[in-house]
């Protein structure tokens, strides 16, 4: 007894009578399995991928190999090519996919490059089989977006303030050596030559010129040249070079049912946009869907109201303001906006309002404010208080008289559970908080590929349970 050993160790020399298949090496209800089951299910040419024709030359990759190769590298958080290279060689879930017939990083590459389009349709192929078993729902939908940092360094980003100011220290510079050199050159009474500092500060000066040259061509006021696309954006506290990647969630099963990419540094305009995106993927639009303050644009809330989307969206309208502009209303038939007080604003002039999509406001002006005795509370201007009214006020009006309604109020507090988490485990769980690929299709591709693998993790307890089948 004395010599016998607790503890298990390896043994290294041990050999297998009959060696096990790949088949036994893998789980039952190992998430690989589930790719696999996925991708061998799909028209992989009639979804645009590119396949081998010729029976010439040396073997290729299958398509359907180097897919579940991403799409499972993704669902585990690996989305390097080197990365998934390395999990082919050493990694169970990969081992069982290729059947050990490892690709390099070359070939994956390659796949990716060539597939772009194809493998952004993946995303859609999935929600429409979970779709036809019942697993999304359409009754509550959230859509949000999330800012995702370039992959290009920023440190090379271009700004044009930044430049401008330090063109101009370039030159104060570059004028005081000047002065320095004339001195010098008549203390000694020779010839003044151009020091060698000099030469530097004016070629420096040259690259500062045609970086404003650049930004003045490409009309804009914050250009990274490692990736164009890429604009400046606010990431946690600080602004950088990112994309804004948009999603809709569902309540009942948390699948991501519309993804997408912008590089619009703003919500405002991406609510019926992503509604649309929706209805092409679903066949409807849910009976409801809830966003937070970023799409409160009015003309978004119209363009939805006229394709007969019903939304709910947070005004982040202070209750606490007696004097609030929405507390004004508007009467359309006298043209006129009444305060809390009873008074009647009169039209003064319009104001063109806004940038991307341009549109005019109808300004009404206070004309008794210096006999209101709530003048200072209602309005710290010195001319008296104006109210503006939006082309599109009324489905400002209808969206109010939502907030009004208890339960609707209810239903708009469901949307951080629902969309919040999305991001939560795409940037905590998966590690994916920086764009790992360059230009806005690039990283609308890897963004659709990511929401495929968020969707995948999601119905994997289906899959397992039988109730999901792609067969």
């Amino acid at each position: 007894m004395s010599g016998m050993s607790y503890e298990i160790e390896a043994d290294y020399e041990k050999q297998w009578l009959f060696p096990p298949s790949l088949e036994e090496l893998l789980s039952a209800d190992h998430p690989a399995r589930m790719v696999r089951e996925f991708v061998e299910q799909q028209d992989l040419a009639g979804l645009g991928f590119k396949t081998r024709k010729s029976e010439q030359g040396r073997p290729s990759y299958s398509t359907g190999l180097l897919l579940k190769v991403w799409l499972y590298g993704y669902v585990t958080g690996n989305r390097s090519c080197r990365g998934l290279e390395r999990a082919c060689l050493d990694q169970m879930g990969m081992l069982w996919l290729t059947g050990m017939n490892p690709p390099d990083h070359t070939t994956l590459w390659r796949f990716w490059r060539d597939n772009r389009k194809a493998i952004r349709k993946i995303f859609k192929q999935l929600l429409q089989v979970a779709l036809s078993l019942d697993l999304v729902g359409l009754v509550l939908h959230a859509v949000d977006g999330t800012k995702i940092q370039s992959q290009a360094a920023g440190e090379k980003g271009l700004h044009r303030e930044r430049l401008k100011k330090r063109l101009s220290r370039l030159d104060e510079a570059i004028e005081e050596i000047f002065k320095q050199t004339e001195q010098a050159a008549a203390q000694e009474g020779g010839e003044s030559r151009l020091p060698e500092g000099l030469q530097k500060q004016e070629q420096l000066k040259k690259k500062i010129q045609e970086q404003l040259d650049l930004l003045k061509q490409k009309e804009r006021d914050h250009l990274n040249p490692g990736d164009e696309d890429a604009r400046v954006m606010k990431c946690r506290s600080e602004n950088r070079f990112a994309y804004n990647a948009q999603a809709v969630a569902d309540e009942a099963s948390r699948l991501i049912v519309a993804a997408n990419v912008v590089t619009d540094e703003s919500d405002n305009y991406q609510l019926v946009p992503m509604l649309n995106q929706v209805e092409e993927n679903l066949g409807r639009v849910a009976e409801q869907t809830v966003a937070d303050a970023g799409y409160k644009a009015i003309t978004g809330l119209a363009a939805a109201e006229k394709k007969n989307y019903s939304v709910m969206v947070n005004l982040a309208e202070p209750q606490d303001e007696p004097y609030h502009a929405s507390r004004f209303s508007y009467d359309a038939e006298k043209d006129q906006c009444i305060c809390p007080k009873g008074e009647r604003l009169e039209f003064a002039h319009t104001k063109a309002r806004d940038k991307v999509e341009p549109y005019a406001v109808r300004v009404y002006h206070c004309k008794n404010y210096l006999q209101c005795p709530v003048r200072w509370q209602c309005s710290s201007s010195k001319t008296g208080r104006t109210v503006q009214i939006h082309p599109n006020h009324d489905a400002l009006v209808r969206q109010r008289n939502k907030h009004r309604d208890e339960a609707m109020r209810a239903v708009l507090k469901r949307r951080c559970v629902i969309i919040e988490p999305v991001f939560g485990w795409g940037k905590q769980c998966l590690g994916f908080r920086r764009w790992t690929v360059r230009g806005l299709e690039k990283v609308n591709t890897q963004w659709l590929l990511m929401c495929t693998a968020i969707n995948l993790r999601l119905l994997h307890k289906h899959w397992v349970s039988g109730k999901l089948r792609f067969a």
